[in-house]
This record gives structure tokens, C-alpha cells and sequence, in this order.
């Protein structure tokens, strides 16, 4: 492939934020509809989309990794049915406190979507709602967009207070690119 990516946390972005707990079951996932608008904008621009996502109630026992992975083949179902995929989904299922190397905040995710795909990680982008999306995204050379409330101070590149809002920031700042 060899390119650029834009590179999506879940939780937040892609469906709707369960607050402090966890989406535990496909009744409980909700796709917003600014993800959808900011992956087709992606896409019109050449730029395929990943999926990084902690997912540490697989650890917790409260999910399995299947049910995990049926979820996210779902959700791939309705990004078909608007006429958008994502490339690949990247997750890590591990406890917090075991520090592996694909937990977000470190970049690890983001370094083995690239390895995979041949992706070029200077000109991707890593959007997500936590600081700790914005310093694996910047750890492995991406520019960053954080989706939280303006007051909340943020190192990204771009801040916005809502999915809604991303879009316009892709259609404005990605050069398109050909894969």
C-alpha cells in the first residue's frame, strides 16, 4: 500500500462513548454518525482508516476476544452499508497494569497496522478523545485530532468539541493520495 492512513480510536469516536464502563454487547454499540461522514471524507481523499482500540474488558473477562471480534464485523457491516470500510481494527485486550507495548498510549497498535499494511506514518493522522490516543498517534509521527470538550487542554495538532467537526478539519487539511 504505501501511503498514509487515518487512524481511529474506537470508544468515543467510531460509537458512541459507554462513559467509564465498557460496550459489552452489539445492542450497545451505537455508530455515530460523524465517524461515518469523516471516514467517507478519508476515503474521498485516498486515505484508508484503522481502527486502534484498548479493549481491556476482554482482560476483565467481561467479553470475550470473539464476541469482540463479531462486533467489530458488525460494525464493518454497516460501514458497508454506507458505502465505507475500514481497512483493519487493532486491539488491545490486555490489563492496563501488564505495560505491554500496544496499550495505548504507546504507539505500538499504530507500529504494527503500519508493518502490516505498508502504511507511511508521517502523513496519517490518529484521531481520538483521550490525551492518551493524541501521544500514541504523535509517538509514531501522526498528526493528531482530539474530540473533547474545548475546555479541556489537549497537545493535539486539532481540537474539536465533536465528531461532527472532524470532517470538516479532513477536507480541509489531507492532501488527497492515491493508493
Amino acid at each position: 500500500m504505501s501511503g498514509p492512513c487515518i487512524f481511529f480510536d474506537r470508544d468515543g469516536i467510531v460509537n458512541e462513548s459507554p462513559g467509564p464502563g465498557y460496550v459489552e454487547r452489539w445492542e450497545d454499540f451505537h455508530l455515530m454518525a460523524g465517524f461515518v461522514a469523516a471516514l467517507k471524507t478519508a476515503t474521498a481523499k485516498g486515505y484508508p482508516a484503522v481502527i486502534i482500540t484498548n479493549q481491556q474488558g476482554v482482560a476483565k473477562g467481561l467479553y470475550s476476544e470473539d464476541d469482540l471480534n463479531a462486533m467489530h464485523e458488525k460494525m464493518r457491516g454497516q460501514l458497508r452499508a454506507e458505502g465505507v470500510d475500514v481497512l483493519d481494527v487493532f486491539q488491545c485486550t490486555h490489563f492496563a497494569a501488564e505495560d505491554c507495548d500496544c496499550r495505548k498510549p504507546k504507539p505500538g497498535m499504530i507500529f504494527q497496522a503500519s508493518e502490516k499494511h505498508d502504511l507511511e506514518l508521517s502523513g496519517s493522522w490518529m484521531i481520538g478523545d483521550s490525551e492518551k490516543d493524541v501521544e500514541a498517534g504523535q509517538a509514531a509521527g501522526c498528526r493528531t485530532i482530539r474530540v473533547c470538550p474545548i475546555s479541556e487542554e489537549t497537545k493535539a495538532d486539532f481540537h474539536v468539541g465533536q465528531m461532527d467537526d472532524v470532517a470538516a478539519i479532513l477536507e480541509k487539511e489531507l492532501v488527497p493520495c492515491e493508493l
